[in-house]
């Protein structure tokens, strides 16, 4: 391997070699893996980001590496674990059972009603946790061996185990998170592991000490007051809100610092594709108009580094199965991976 990076050439063209941005490396000389997780069993509008990591992968070899904020970045060596099988296969499986369940709510009928479909909902939320629990193992692994550790979905719900194997490291971090929605909701549809749950589910760990939401402009009542009654523990940034902002004339600039000065020394970065405006992610599960844009969303990242603040993980989840989702969905990645080497200096 070590050769093969002195023999490497990161302005050539990018080697079809089944790592992400046809890089060089394997698992023992990375600094960062990357998990992929098929899943989406629990979507309840538009399917296929259970393809997004293959998406994410396709396009990612077409990308020069060449960046702005950290030229050598790929240097720290990327590699993606290969995408499981099982656990795509498994998600297709569960993700038609799901369907039932959703069709009935949707009928505004019990689950109970004949035929009783709760059992089907317990297996659900099973496998569920069982998707979890195999994240957090793999995670915690490379954690111990000193890699640094990123995500990709799938939907939303695909990071619960790596937040949870982070919180075995760190006693106080914070989660920045990108999103049309605040992923609040208690059980939604009542999948314990829901994609409009994830949120709800991370600050149930205590090590989690504050979540900063930016984006959000499709959101409940419920949601709407679990941030309001967080005592300061979760901070929303509503997309109408920073749209009056800028329209009044505050810089994009000026609102970023705003936002990292509520995050603690440690971050963890949540990025729901759907956060940007759905021109960037037609094909994402919940596309909501309005978003940012793409540098937008690199320029808060950019002032989170020139905090000082350090950037401990990070996922891309909701990406689309399409070629043009896939191509912004790698280029986040790309990015994230190079702003939290960047941090960690």
């Amino acid at each position: 391997m070590i050769n093969q990076l002195q023999d490497y050439n990161p302005s050539g063209v990018g080697e079809i070699n089944g790592n992400l941005f046809g890089l060089p490396f394997d698992y023992e000389s990375a600094n960062l893996i990357v998990f992929a997780v098929p899943w989406e069993v629990t979507v309840s509008y538009g399917a296929g980001t259970a393809n997004g990591p293959q998406r994410i992968l396709e396009a990612s070899t077409q990308l020069d590496l060449f960046d702005f904020d950290n030229p050598e970045g790929w240097k720290q060596g990327i590699f993606l674990v290969e995408i499981p099988q099982d656990i795509l296969e498994k998600n297709n499986y569960y993700r038609t059972l799901a369907a039932q369940i959703i069709e009935r709510l949707a009928e505004g009928k019990l689950l109970t009603e004949i035929p009783d479909l709760t059992p089907i909902l317990t297996e659900i939320n099973q496998a569920s946790q069982q998707v979890n629990q195999w994240l957090f193992t793999q995670c915690q692994a490379a954690i111990n061996q000193g890699k640094q550790v990123a995500v990709i979905g799938g939907d939303h719900s695909s990071p619960l185990g790596y937040l949870q194997a982070l919180a075995t490291k760190y006693s106080n971090y914070g989660i920045l998170h990108i999103d049309a929605h605040a992923d609040l909701r208690d059980g939604y549809e009542g999948f314990e592991f829901s994609h409009a749950s994830i949120m709800f589910n991370a600050v149930k760990l205590p090590q989690i000490s504050k979540l900063v939401q930016v984006g959000l402009r499709d959101i409940s009542h419920d949601e709407v007051q679990m941030i309001d009654q967080s005592h300061g523990r979760i901070v929303a940034y509503y997309d109408p809100a920073i749209k009056q902002k800028l329209y009044a004339g505050t810089t994009w600039i000026e609102i970023c610092r705003e936002i990292i000065n509520h995050l603690p020394e440690y971050v963890y970065i949540s990025f729901d594709i759907d956060g940007l405006d759905p021109k960037l992610c037609p094909n994402t599960g919940t596309p909501v108009a309005g978003g940012l844009e793409l540098e937008q969303a690199f320029c808060i990242f950019r002032e989170l580094v020139n905090s000082g603040r350090k950037i401990i993980g990070f996922d891309v989840c909701e990406v689309g199965d399409a070629e043009w989702d896939g191509n912004v969905g790698a280029r986040v990645v790309y990015k994230l991976a190079n702003f939290m080497e960047l941090s960690q200096r």
